[in-house]
């Protein structure tokens, strides 16, 4: 299957990133030489505009538009093509001045100052006024234009909201999603501590000086916050759409572990799903962790719509925001855009284009850095990888990436973990388990997709749950068909023990909780200190415990392995249980990397993978279809030394042409790209 164009108007592997000339308009002789860097680089795209609007609109209703009409000719003649930005991200001054209401809430009851970026109400209806205004004149100005290839909408959308407008939508959104206050009160279990609401006007957000025992409260204020950014962004996406609705709309999203928005619902009206990834390299003697953590994100992106995406923005080398802003050594950079590629991404744009000379931002490195030089080494590796991209769209561009396997990442589940007080309120650890889950399948080439618990379960060969304490209404069933009709399911620890309002399933043995599927019930979980291990023997090899420990009675399934002390000695901790014509596996305790690296394998036996080989620490298989449904291999090495690998076939170099067989060596950092 040949996937469509991201960007129709320019079907091509997207190089280039965000480009600022607002704060160089001063600097003509700048400008003029940023596009002959810009090409020098092999940039074809640009993303303009994105917190622009103090230059657009310097004052309410006076628009200067010129000097971007002037950049995009300039651009366009110079055959490079623009991501428009809408503006919202970062209001001007004279808004909030003149509306106090724009300015967001914060958790303390605290109306902010103008300062930063995204500190704007959602709901304020001023605010949507004035985007609307703004948009609407950026679009009847450009969005024909034949540079314009994609709109931008606004910039990272995060953040939450406390005010009275947002207070009052909160209570209407509850009003229509309960529909009386019997159920609501049932629903949070709000007669606990004499919290019962007798008026609506009595319910209040999750904030610091009020509510934080109702953890259904906490559930629902988190998913009106995603209603209510997502109708944010559609007012914005309608805006421009009805101007020209043949330009696809995206907006950045940022890596899993943020997640103070469910992305599987703010993706649903973007044309084109784009996140900005800033892996944190180099922290270690591997860099194996920080390439899962981009490599799980790149798959989440790609799940979203089931098809490839942007990598809206990375940083040539260095961010200014960490507590210490590492350099990408030699290689890593090419290594990093190969495994973008390799999980799905038509891109590499960068924050930024040219460095900032001023403010916090400047020490952010850039493609064109304060120098205003081509002799950098940043540079360098930037045109090397601008001739990359070139090289790989003819071979990679349009192709698919198939997956069976799905790793269940569900938002919701998160949100509630953070806030559930116990069984250990020092952390759960709950992406550790997603990662340790991830590993095998990552490294070995088994295209999975991250998706959540409304996802279509029924074109997969293996649906794993690591720590899904909250089950979304209907999952259970969906899941019971899965295993029926021959999946593989994987639980883990805490899993099934609530449902969508945090109200835990009564009973021992019940549907709700899967307990026929997977053929046992839990009786308790021990929570272990920090330091403290219990362990298993599975498959002749002993593993350390650590975290949780459930204790399970079997109604149907077999043990596998049990725990070796504690009071529950003997009991299982490993199971398996054979439910219509699949299997159900579950995991009661934290396991250590090493025994899901070894039970991966066995039940993923027979599953299709990169290539059949045995991978090396640090080595990474990955790979995507062709419409005539060949692969395209990427084995990547974030190993900080040399790793061999011998090839289960004669394959073709991309880059060389050359054939390839049997064993071959790559340096640290370093990568192929085989052809089958």
């Amino acid at each position: 299957m040949k996937d469509t164009a991201l960007t129709p108007k320019f079907p091509q592997m997207l190089h280039g990133g965000d480009y600022n000339p607002e704060q160089w308009k001063d600097y003509p002789e700048v400008l003029r030489r940023d596009i002959e860097l810009m090409r020098e680089a092999h940039i074809n795209c640009v993303s303009l505009g994105i917190f622009s609007w103090a230059d657009l609109e310097p004052e309410e209703g006076k628009f200067t538009f010129e000097w971007l009409d002037d950049v995009i000719e300039n651009l366009w003649q110079a055959g490079i093509r623009v991501i428009l930005a809408t503006p919202s991200g970062a209001r001007p001054h004279w808004l909030a001045q003149k509306y106090e209401e724009v300015l967001r809430v914060d958790t303390n009851g605290v109306r902010q100052h103008f300062g930063h970026r995204h500190n704007h109400c959602y709901t304020s209806p001023i605010y949507r006024k004035y985007i609307r205004i703004i948009d609407q004149k950026l679009a009847e100005r450009y969005a024909s234009h034949p540079a314009v290839i994609l709109w931008h909408i606004s910039n990272e959308f995060g953040g939450e909201c406390f005010c009275p407008l947002c207070q009052d939508a909160f209570r209407t959104f509850l009003q229509e999603k309960y529909g009386t206050l019997d159920k609501l009160n049932h629903d949070w279990w709000a007669h606990f501590w004499s919290h019962t609401y007798t008026d609506w006007s009595q319910i209040e957000p999750p904030m610091h000086i009020g509510e934080g025992s109702i953890h259904g409260l906490s559930l629902d204020w988190k998913r009106f916050v995603t209603k209510q950014t997502t109708d944010f962004m559609k007012w914005e996406i309608d805006t421009v759409k009805a101007v020209n609705p043949d330009i696809p709309v995206t907006a950045n999203f940022m890596e899993i572990y943020v997640y103070g928005l469910n992305y599987y619902e703010l993706s649903k009206p973007l044309d084109v799903i784009s996140w900005d990834a800033y892996p944190e390299w180099h922290i270690g003697w591997s860099d194996t962790y920080p390439a899962i953590v981009a490599s799980i994100t790149h798959d989440m992106m790609r799940s979203l719509k089931h098809r490839s995406f942007l990598l809206m923005e990375n940083t040539p080398s260095t961010t200014n925001w960490r507590g210490i802003s590492k350099h990408k050594k030699p290689g890593m950079h090419e290594l990093s855009l190969v495994n973008a590629v390799a999980h799905g991404s038509d891109s590499c744009l960068y924050f930024q284009i040219r460095q900032s000379r001023g403010s916090c931002e400047k020490f952010h490195s850039a493609v064109i850095s304060h120098t205003g030089t081509s002799n950098t080494r940043v540079f360098r590796e930037v045109t090397k990888a601008g001739s990359l991209l070139e090289t790989l769209t003819p071979a990679v561009y349009g192709t698919t990436s198939p997956a069976k396997a799905a790793l269940v990442h569900d938002v919701e589940n998160k949100w509630i973990l953070d806030v559930i007080q116990g069984p250990r309120n020092d952390g759960l650890d709950y992406f550790g388990t997603l990662f340790r889950c991830y590993h095998y399948l990552w490294q070995n080439g088994i295209t999975t997709d991250v998706v959540d618990q409304k996802a279509d379960f029924s074109g997969y060969d293996l649906v794993i749950l690591p720590m899904q304490y909250l089950f979304q209404d209907g999952v259970q069933y969906k899941l019971r068909v899965f295993v029926q009709n021959g999946g593989t399911l994987v639980t883990t620890a805490f899993t099934g023990v609530v449902d969508s309002h945090d109200l835990c399933f009564l009973g021992e043995d019940t549907p709700e909780k899967l307990s026929d599927v997977l053929g046992f019930w839990v009786e308790e979980v021990d929570a272990l200190y920090d330091g403290e291990k219990n362990s298993m023997v599975w498959d002749g090899k002993s593993y350390d415990l650590t975290e949780l420990c459930e204790v399970l009675h079997l109604t149907s399934a077999q043990a596998e392995a049990t725990y070796t002390s504690d009071y529950y000695q003997g009991m299982p901790v490993v199971t398996c249980n054979a439910f219509g014509k699949g299997k159900a596996y579950h995991v009661a305790a934290g396991a250590p990397q090493e025994f899901y690296d070894a039970f991966l394998a066995r039940i993923t036996d027979g599953m299709e993978r990169a290539m059949d080989t045995a991978v090396p620490d640090g080595v990474s298989l990955s790979w995507r279809e062709d419409a005539q449904g060949k692969k395209l291999i990427f084995v990547q090495n974030f190993a900080n030394g040399e790793r061999s690998l011998t090839l289960d076939q004669t394959y073709t170099d991309l880059l060389t042409g050359e054939a390839v067989s049997g064993d071959i060596c790559l340096g640290a950092f370093g990568y192929r790209i085989l052809q089958a």
